[in-house]
């Protein structure tokens, strides 16, 4: 029975007949899915906002929803029998997905994965998956729902964006100070030759260290507050964390704090390294407000066969435990001044790099952050 029929066969009030079903009867009557008509089935599947995917133990598409073709551009009859990875946009993220599925377990796996629309554009979706056994025909089948972010993702980038440029701002001052002490000293050397010192190669090459400075850090100052990018490549940890450090080395010693890197730093990360050095920079900078006498700010990385970790150490008062969970949420902070959108964003950052953050107080005093990667490397084709 279709739905236009059935719904003719509901009863009107005053109306009997033995044909006719009641509002209650129709009710009882759809239970769950399978005892929708067909024309109602096929209008839920074409406008959910999820496109749901059934792909076999070599990854062939077996079903795919109607929604694709909304979402997505393809017609179904496009996709059936071909496979999943050729429609997702960044070798990268197949690489991820293939090398995290654990197809041993039938429980529910969380990934983001870019999906090619027709038209060229890119869809951002967050990918469920889980493992699902057919006990009829005994065959492993693999069932995915993608639900459109794409919206949200550009949400997450403004909100990255306006954080890069209060950081920016809120180092104005140090990166001052880290300027005009250079100008000042070439102002001297200037001065002195104008007057006939005959040292002049001596003086210039000192003069040229002094300029060196201050492109290097008006270069990461610019770096800062360029939007960021999507580019991930292997980037080496070492130099992430010494431009982070020298960036903010001159903010740090406006309160006697020192910037110590614990030990030679081998490891590299599969990262988008503008991203990580906008996390670096969130958390050594609350690091450096958080204490309010001189210390340490101290920095490790471990390198292990699975992941690597960078820690982030400071010797400030440390963070209540009852809070120590609300750090990330949108707006909770415990600055007077603060928006509490930097670990937000940090976290955020770090997801999209399928990486974690842990935060920890420290027995003595302070507090550490770690950042938690995996030792991913891109795959040659």
């Amino acid at each position: 029975m279709g739905f236009e029929e059935l719904h003719s066969k509901i009863n009107e009030p005053g109306e009997s007949s033995k044909d006719s079903f009641t509002i209650g009867q129709v009710l009882n009557k759809f239970t769950n899915y399978s005892t929708l008509p067909d024309v109602m089935l096929d209008w839920i599947e074409y406008n959910q906002g999820e496109i749901i995917i059934i792909w076999n133990k070599v990854g062939e598409i077996v079903f795919i929803s109607n929604s694709v073709e909304r979402l997505l551009g393809y017609k179904k009859s496009e996709l059936l029998g071909r496979y999943w990875r050729e429609f997702v946009s960044l070798e990268e993220e197949v690489d991820y997905v293939k090398t995290h599925f654990d197809r041993l377990v039938e429980k529910k796996q969380r990934f983001t994965v870019t999906m090619d629309h027709k038209d060229g554009k890119c869809m951002v979706t967050e990918c469920l998956s889980e493992k699902i056994y057919d006990e009829q025909t005994q065959e492993v089948y693999y069932v995915s729902s993608l639900k459109d972010i794409t919206d949200r993702k550009e949400t997450e980038k403004l909100l990255v964006r306006s954080e890069k440029m209060s950081v920016a701002g809120q180092l104005a001052a140090g990166i001052a100070h880290e300027i005009r002490n250079p100008l000042t000293s070439i102002k001297g050397f200037l001065q002195l030759i104008q007057a006939g010192v005959n040292r002049k190669e001596e003086y210039y090459k000192i003069m040229i260290e002094e300029i060196e400075k201050m492109e290097k850090i008006t270069s990461e100052l610019l770096f800062i507050s360029k939007p960021l990018t999507d580019m991930k490549q292997l980037e080496s940890v070492d130099d992430m964390v010494k431009d982070v450090e020298h960036l903010l080395a001159t903010q740090a010693k406006l309160k006697n704090i020192d910037i110590v890197i614990a030990e030679p730093i081998t490891a590299s990360i599969f990262c988008d390294k503008s991203q990580i050095k906008q996390v670096l920079i969130n958390l050594m900078k609350n690091a450096i407000e958080a204490m309010n006498e001189a210390g340490f700010i101290t920095l490790h990385v471990h390198d292990t066969d699975a992941e690597v970790e960078i820690l982030v150490c400071d010797e400030g008062p440390g963070i209540p435990h009852e809070i120590i969970n609300k750090l990330g949420e949108p707006f909770f902070t415990t600055k007077q001044s603060g928006t509490g959108l930097g670990i937000m964003i940090s976290k955020q950052i770090l997801e999209s790099h399928h990486g974690r953050m842990e935060i920890m107080n420290n027995e003595g005093k302070g507090t550490t952050f770690k950042l938690v990667f995996p030792k991913y490397y891109k795959r040659k084709v």
